[in-house]
């Protein structure tokens, strides 16, 4: 059985700029794991749409009530590396 990576900052931050690009004053570049998705320009529906690519791409579910409760882009990693694990 294949074992599947670790899901990282960096794949979200790919995903993040495909649904909403970066808004002005935001480098999705820096060090933005633990700042709030509206800091960072992603209204909740962004973020939906980043949870919806995400149970595209890796498979994993992502109700809609978790996605809204995930305030940074850390606890949206972590809550998909633990779906991954328990795959």
């Amino acid at each position: 059985m294949a074992v599947q990576s670790p899901f990282t900052l960096d794949d979200l931050r790919e995903i993040m700029r495909a649904c909403a690009g970066e808004a002005d004053g935001v480098d999705f570049d820096d060090d933005i794991a633990d700042i709030g998705f509206e800091d960072l320009g992603l209204d909740s529906l962004a973020v939906l749409e980043v949870a919806a690519k995400l149970e595209n791409r890796l498979g994993v579910a992502i109700p809609e009530e978790a996605a809204e409760e995930l305030p940074t882009p850390r606890a949206l990693a972590d809550y998909v590396n633990d779906r991954l694990a328990t795959a």
